[in-house]
């Protein structure tokens, strides 16, 4: 049996009533219901006759649905808030379109919420834009089609965008209630998240990103002025910042705890990581789901220029045309044709302007508590951009938790682990979510697992050999040392057209290597980053390396787990292009992307290497040639218990 307490934001339990067992937290990590007794509260008492100040209820570590979930019941009053930016140049500063919802409470009866906190640049939809050709040699600067930003791909259509979908869903409850709109004053910006945190005692506010909607500025892709702007909002919840309503009335946030939690999926989940790296007082904690960490990663790959999964020939300047959706359609014109300059898609080198939406460079000042949430199969926004920001919170103590699902792109934790994640940084209720495991990960067969620590810690660096096939075939992929001396050569011939998954499936071809290991002798689990070493030479001075990892079943059909890319002139630095001589061979280091996943009893793990990637990179003409020496490659693999898992038991 639990009980339960009305608590003021605050006070919390003593040391020896929060230690709760093992078990327990590990359930509650996991969603499930756990009756906990909870005691040691400290209770704000009242003289006779006097009002009670209103508080959460708290029961199971979690803040419980006491308030009303009527939203007639709710107040939503709209703000625009100042930023000290002015990204359009109009002399003005740039104002943040917000939308607050909060309880009745925190007018009549003395109620400070927390804030939960979501900023878009999706909210009013986006434009039909064209994306760039990608059809054309590598290192080429192609010429444009007329009219502006006219760049020569396919229309990105706003109805087919899974971004928009993702970001709007990542509450499970969609965007705007037309009934609002209809009804108020006030045009409605969202109603995502409101159901779930009103009834709890939280505020919701909903900002549309600079340059989008009712918001000044202008859209730059990840770009220091969305940052400011967001963090805007924060400073303004916590009387660092002033806000306006429509009438030019100066609006504080005197309702608010001052304490904020942001979330989001795509970009919305991305901005939570861009406030987080200024260091922002306020905001206590985070959830980036599918959420970008560098946009470099997002649009190249170790200086190739690499598309987002379903957004071929997008960049920045395509995403922030596609945004731009405030009235004024003249005002940000010469900010987006900059950014098409500065991006760079001839070398695909890292640069200033890659820099600057690098949120990496700034992850020593993340104070917030960050829970992550990403697809294993997200190609969109790929896995990378997670775990690199995972790896560096861990590293520097910041408080963390992962979880990563078998879906694609967006996909939420349960409501009941955000539950205990904001009641513990949002509430300040010591409900020991700190001490659960760090990992959820949803297993291939759905099962929802908890484990220490990801990538797993039991996971070791795998290192496999390469022994050629003949005719074409698939070679051998092993952990025993293969003959090493003269160089043992076979050639992969490009040809952009022929797609990964038919290459990884052929029995033979000219346009790929593959090798295989031996038939596995038990279920073995990947944790982590596979790497690639290659030794290559190229019959042209460009060429484009791409490395898949398979699962190959025991019929022979293939299952692409992951994959890398390289640009064989970035071999020494993402930030310098150097030139490729015909026949002199270079050594290629590069990670896949990572992942968690295992491969079952009985299948066999695979590498499969190619040249363009039909659906990743630039798609030049036909017949590069490149040669792999397999005496001098390897490929390493993070598995758990290491190479004994690979190989039968003597």
């Amino acid at each position: 049996m639990s009980s339960s307490r009305r608590v003021t934001p605050g006070p919390v339990p003593s040391a020896a009533s929060r230690r709760t067992g093992a078990a327990r937290r590990g359930a509650a990590a996991l969603g499930l219901a756990v009756a906990t007794t909870v005691t040691g509260l400290t209770v704000n008492s009242a003289p006779a006759g006097a009002a009670v100040p209103v508080g959460p209820v708290i029961q199971d570590g979690m803040a419980q649905p006491v308030f009303s979930s009527n939203k007639n019941d709710w107040i939503r009053e709209e703000v625009w808030v100042e930023t000290p930016v002015d990204s359009d140049g109009d002399g003005r500063n740039d104002r943040v379109h917000a939308e607050v919802t909060r309880l009745r409470e925190t007018e009549t009866a003395g109620l400070k919420s927390p804030v939960v906190y979501e900023v878009s640049p999706y909210y009013a939809g986006g434009n039909d834009v064209a994306n760039h050709d990608v059809d054309h040699e590598l290192n080429q600067a192609v010429r444009p089609g007329k009219g502006w930003l006219n760049r020569g791909g396919k229309l990105l259509d706003p109805a087919a965008d899974e971004r928009l979908s993702a970001a709007a869903d990542d509450s499970g409850a969609g965007g705007a209630d037309a009934s609002l709109a209809a009804s108020g004053p006030q045009p409605v910006i969202s109603t995502s998240h409101e159901s779930n945190w009103l009834p709890r005692g939280f505020a919701v506010v909903h900002a549309e990103s600079l340059g989008s909607g009712q918001s000044d500025g202008c859209p730059t892709t990840g770009g220091r002025n969305e940052t400011i702007g967001a963090k805007s909002v924060v400073d303004w919840l916590n009387g660092r910042a002033k806000a306006y309503d429509a009438s030019g009335r100066e609006v504080g946030a005197t309702w608010s705890t001052g304490k904020v939690g942001m979330i989001g999926t795509s970009y919305n989940g991305t901005l939570p990581n861009a406030v987080a790296s200024t260091g922002v007082e306020g905001l206590e904690a985070i959830v980036p789901i599918s959420a970008i960490s560098s946009w470099y990663d997002y649009y190249r790959a170790n200086g190739a220029v690499v598309a987002a999964g379903g957004y071929q020939g997008e960049d920045t300047d395509v995403l922030a045309e596609y945004v731009y959706t405030r009235a004024d359609r003249q005002v940000c014109r010469s900010v987006i044709e900059e950014l098409a300059k500065a991006q760079d898609r001839v070398t695909g080198d890292y640069n200033a302007f890659w820099d600057e939406r690098n949120y990496m460079n700034d992850v020593g000042k993340v104070h917030a508590a960050v829970l992550v949430a990403h697809g294993l199969n997200d190609w969109n926004v790929k896995t990378k951009q997670a775990a690199q920001w995972y790896e560096a919170l861990k590293a520097r103590g910041v408080p963390h938790k992962i979880y990563l699902h078998q879906g694609g792109h967006g996909g939420s934790p349960s409501v009941d682990v955000l539950n205990r994640w904001f009641t513990r940084y949002l509430w300040d209720y010591q409900n020991g979510v700190e001490n659960d495991p760090r990992a959820l990960v949803q297993r291939e067969d759905k099962t929802l697992m908890q484990y220490a620590e990801w990538p797993d810690p039991a996971a070791a660096n795998t290192e496999l050999n390469l022994a050629p096939g003949a005719g074409g075939a698939a070679g051998v992929l092993t952990p025993d040392r293969t003959r090493k001396g003269k160089p043992v050569t076979e050639t992969i011939v490009d040809d952009a057209t022929q797609r990964a998954q038919t290459l990884a499936d052929a029995a033979t071809s000219p346009n790929r290597l593959a090798y295989k290991s031996e038939a596995l002798p038990a279920a073995a689990r990947l944790s982590g980053t596979p790497r690639v070493s290659l030794r290559m030479s190229f019959d042209q001075p460009a060429a484009n390396v791409t490395a898949l990892l398979v699962d190959y079943d025991q019929s022979g059909k293939a299952k692409i787990i992951t994959r890398g890319w390289t640009d064989p002139q970035n071999r020494k630095s993402i930030s310098q292009t150097e030139p490729v001589k015909p026949g002199t061979p270079y050594r290629l280091d590069f990670d896949l992307q990572p992942h968690d996943y295992i491969f079952p009893a009985g299948h066999r793990i695979g590498v499969v290497l190619l040249s363009s990637d039909y659906e990743y990179t630039i798609r030049p003409a036909p017949g590069a040639r490149l040669h792999l020496d397999t005496t001098k490659s390897t490929v390493t693999l993070p598995i758990v218990g290491g190479a004994g898992a690979l190989t039968p038991e003597s």
